[in-house]
């Protein structure tokens, strides 16, 4: 799960890169405006990957894991309206 999630980072970041160097290496030459939008889109991306490289997906537990201290555990299980099975 962790590699798609980094493959799929790497794919976005890959693609960021791609817009901003080919809009002011290449389609500058043509057309300005263009390459200005292409820019705003590359923009747009790198908080768009941080989002799918940090979703978590229904399999994770990252904050659910028991910490081993049976009364904290106890405590966060009672705030958060859940009971663990003894």
């Amino acid at each position: 799960m962790y590699a798609r999630r980094r493959h799929a980072y790497f794919l976005l970041m890959g693609g960021c890169i791609f817009l901003f160097v080919s809009a002011w290496a290449v389609v500058r030459l043509w057309s300005v405006p263009v390459a200005v939008g292409m820019c705003f889109v590359a923009m747009v991306i790198p908080p768009v990957a941080a989002m799918v490289a940090n979703r978590r997906g229904p399999d994770d537990r990252w904050w659910d894991d028991p910490s081993g201290d049976p009364k904290s555990d106890d405590w966060w299980d009672e705030l958060d309206g859940k009971k663990r099975p003894q």
